[in-house]
């Protein structure tokens, strides 16, 4: 690189082109009995109203990684939630007000009566994944890859006891799976590969209000899974 460029007012780099970052939150949750996400209406044009993900401008002073979880947080009022980077888009069209370059997270949550309430002051509303609207700029392309990215890691890695609560039953463990997977899954085989992980534990507790047997109720143990990183479904 041509040193002379270190005179330059604004430093190295300030004879290039530079463009807004932005992060997308596709924050998904089982919401009424199906995989859903967070939309609510754009606040300012280009599309003011249309339906849109939550996000922002990363700031001078933020990581990619601040700027999601800042999102996140303005939005919901958690600070631990798990994301996930889903990629970049940066299509030179993607967004007819500017050339933006946006980097979308896909975040998981367990939503409650005081997170909805939270979120719906942003005239934020739960939509299934089944059944979302015609949505504006690359954002339909965003929860497809996060949809897919989940898929990955679902078999692989504990994500999906992030949307369920603290206990919860094997049937409830597979239906989300079969709504995430969008296919069946065999319940002898999906309970005893659940059993066989040493976090996953049996509470005690029973289930009477969902099931008409009553059902055992399990935990996911955090620490035992971290001490060996082995999970499978």
């Amino acid at each position: 690189m041509d040193d002379s460029l270190s005179n330059i007012p604004g430093g190295y780099y300030s004879a290039h082109d530079r463009y807004p970052v932005s992060v997308d939150c596709i924050i998904f949750s089982l919401h009424d009995g199906e995989l859903s996400v967070l939309l609510a209406p754009r606040r300012f044009e280009p599309k003011l109203g249309a339906p849109s993900l939550m996000g922002g401008f990363v700031k001078s002073t933020e990581s990619l990684d601040n700027a999601a979880t800042r999102v996140l947080s303005e939005l919901t009022g958690l600070d631990d939630i798990y994301m996930e980077q889903v990629g970049a888009f940066g299509a030179l069209d993607r967004d007819p007000g500017d050339r933006v370059i946006s980097v979308a997270y896909y975040a998981l949550i367990n939503s409650d009566d005081a997170i909805d309430r939270r979120v719906g002051e942003y005239g934020a509303e739960w939509v299934s994944v089944r059944e979302l609207p015609v949505l504006e700029f690359d954002h339909q392309l965003m929860i497809e890859r996060a949809i897919a990215a989940l898929r990955h890691k679902l078999t692989r890695e504990p994500v999906v006891f992030n949307l369920l609560p603290d206990f919860f039953t094997l049937a409830q463990v597979q239906a989300l799976c079969e709504k995430i997977l969008d296919e069946p899954v065999d319940k002898r085989n999906f309970r005893r590969r659940m059993l066989e992980n040493d976090c996953i534990e049996a509470t005690g507790k029973i289930d009477k209000l969902n099931s008409r047997r009553g059902a055992t109720m399990y935990r996911f143990n955090k620490d035992s899974y971290k001490e060996t990183l082995k999970f499978k479904i």
